[in-house]
């Protein structure tokens, strides 16, 4: 009895009752495996995200500067100077600049190259350097400090040897990245370690001649 009447017995009404029953324990069913599957998706993305992103500190970032060809420039055109001195580019580190983004493949890293310095491509077809991809960057000076650290120059940071090296950030395009360059001369000098703050100091160290 509802609300004082009698409650009605009816064919249909149990036949809807029973299908609203099942209904509703179907969609329980459902909504509980539903919910697990996303959870798993959802960590499953999380830690391939962690894999695809990994700490800078946990990657093999180690340039082995005694493995490198120790031999001066090569004969040019184009001659590679580093403070008006001619060197050899014995290797490259780049790296790019916040999460999510990534470099060229190798087969298109000439234009980043002769962005960075104009004819550093053609430098590097020429003194065929070691070529390394790091993982993404934040700072550039964070990046100066690992690249300085992990590339390390005999002696105290490579004064007074024929080693010096140069790190700091470039754009190419609005796209900045990270970049490292291990030089080797033809005598000993004081050249040591340069950390690039800002794009248009390379230009201030760093030039290809061709005569």
């Amino acid at each position: 009895m509802i609300d004082g009447l009698p409650t009605m017995q009816h064919p249909l009404l149990d036949k809807l009752s029973e299908v609203f029953d099942s209904l509703v324990s179907g969609a329980t069913a459902f909504v509980v495996p539903a919910a697990a599957v996303v959870l798993l998706l959802i960590v499953w993305r999380l830690l391939r995200r962690r894999r695809k992103i990994e700490s800078p500190l946990r990657a093999d970032l180690k340039v082995e500067v005694a493995a490198l060809e120790d031999r001066g420039p090569p004969e040019g055109p184009p001659v590679f100077e580093f403070y008006n001195l001619p060197v050899r580019l014995a290797a490259v580190v780049l790296a790019p600049v916040g999460v999510g983004r990534e470099l060229p493949p190798d087969d298109q890293l000439a234009p980043l190259l002769d962005a960075l310095i104009p004819g550093l491509d053609k430098v590097a077809a020429l003194h065929r350097p070691l070529i390394r991809r790091w993982p993404n960057q934040v700072s550039a000076r964070g990046f100066a400090h690992l690249f300085f650290n992990h590339a390390r120059l005999p002696g105290v940071g490579g004064k007074g040897t024929v080693w010096s090296s140069v790190a700091g950030v470039v754009k190419i395009g609005e796209q900045p990245v990270m970049a490292g360059l291990v030089l080797r001369a033809a005598a000993p000098n004081s050249l040591g370690q340069t950390v690039i703050d800002a794009e248009h100091q390379w230009l201030g160290c760093l030039r290809v001649k061709w005569s």
